[in-house]
């Protein structure tokens, strides 16, 4: 079964990505960043490589948002792109918005390729 994807992110990803940004950023920096994932061109990238470059660890299925985006994939639904932020300084990709959608592709396919947007954390936040 091939996984399927949204041409970009969906409109409420960046209100969603600021919200979590701002937790780790201050509320300026939060909402540039995420002016800047908007903004960005897609890339892609394979599950776990994405993973290893975050340092998260994967939920399971019985999270119930890993849940829900499992019967996505299953009902042959559109996901959404991922949205990432790459931290040079401290060697990590953040997961600015997706983090559930990452765990339920991995749980089909490690190796599937997840359409994405990223941008670099400037050196000065």
């Amino acid at each position: 079964m091939a996984i399927q994807w949204l041409a970009s992110p969906e409109e409420h990803d960046y209100p969603a990505a600021i919200a979590y940004l701002s937790l780790i950023y201050s509320n300026t920096a939060a909402e540039e960043l995420a002016a800047q994932l908007r903004s960005a061109g897609m890339s892609a990238f394979k599950a776990k490589d994405i993973f290893r470059a975050s340092g998260l660890s994967l939920l399971g299925v019985s999270n119930m948002h890993v849940t829900k985006d499992r019967q996505k994939i299953s009902d042959e639904l559109s996901l959404s792109p991922i949205l990432l932020v790459r931290d040079a300084r401290n060697g990590k990709v953040i997961i600015a918005d997706g983090y559930h959608r990452l765990c339920a592709v991995y749980s089909f396919n490690e190796d599937a390729v997840i359409p994405c947007k990223i941008v670099d954390l400037p050196t000065s936040v």
